[in-house]
């Protein structure tokens, strides 16, 4: 297993959530963060909590310039490139009858196309340095759940490319991972709904209860299994389940 200490870690959607947190945990082992996001108070505030081992720089994943902006950071700060965070997500929920072809387009561009584009860009330096491209999955692609197919379809895409892309990478060296989590408590989900509402006490109980283990997961489980995958060195093309049961369908209400 690779050690965490000195590697040059980038994370993207870093202002909050899985991003927040990966940051966080990776920084604590002793790796140089370079964190990045659309909105400039969240990840600064991140990195300035975290101190001199993060980075920031505010940037859209969907956006060139931004991307590139992002790599050079990176090298700057970290001196080159070990694991690459592919965070930064969109979600947008509603029935199939009522989708909305913008906002469907923003949600694969961000969770799709703009980790795709990113990597590409990455991958040179990941190789340098035998590195580790993670994508963030979602336990969306085991089940069902009414309303979220734009977000659903863009998970699915993502745990496909990890294959893929594996296979491609592999003979440079560079290696590469899927999480996918279960319900965790993260600002996305509150933008989309999940918890804001008069019920939101009856609405986390039920999700928790769908939860083999009978608990929502914590942002830091899941930077656990993001270090996991950065860390193993034989380990490529898996997609790692971290999601409490929630795939198993089981409920324990």
């Amino acid at each position: 297993m690779r050690a965490v200490e000195g590697m040059s870690v980038v994370v993207t959607g870093g202002g909050s959530g899985i991003g927040e947190g990966t940051a966080r945990h990776f920084a604590a082992l002793g790796a140089r963060v370079t964190i990045h996001g659309r909105r400039a108070e969240k990840v600064q505030a991140v990195a300035e909590s975290i101190g001199p081992r993060c980075r920031w720089l505010q940037g859209d994943v969907t956006v060139d310039v931004d991307r590139r902006a992002l790599v050079a950071t990176a090298l700057e700060h970290g001196g080159g490139i070990d694991v690459l965070v592919n965070n930064a997500g969109n979600m947008y929920r509603g029935p199939i009858t009522e989708l909305d072809e913008r906002e469907l387009l923003d949600v694969f561009h961000t969770n799709v196309v703009g980790a795709m584009m990113l990597t590409g860009q990455a991958v040179p330096h990941l190789a340098e340095r035998s590195g580790c491209v993670v994508f963030i999955g979602s336990v969306h692609t085991q089940r069902a759940f009414p309303g979220a197919s734009p977000y659903a379809a863009t998970k699915g895409a993502v745990e496909t490319l990890t294959g893929v892309l594996a296979a491609e990478l592999g003979p440079q060296g560079v290696r590469v991972g899927c999480i996918r989590p279960g319900a965790v408590f993260t600002e996305i989900n509150q933008r989309a709904g999940l918890f804001d509402d008069d019920t939101a006490r009856a609405r986390l109980q039920s999700m928790a209860s769908s939860h083999a283990l009978g608990r929502i997961g914590t942002v830091g489980e899941i930077a656990e299994g993001i270090e996991y995958l950065a860390r193993a060195e034989w380990t490529t093309g898996s997609v790692l389940t971290v999601d409490g049961g929630l795939g198993l369908g089981v409920t324990n209400a």
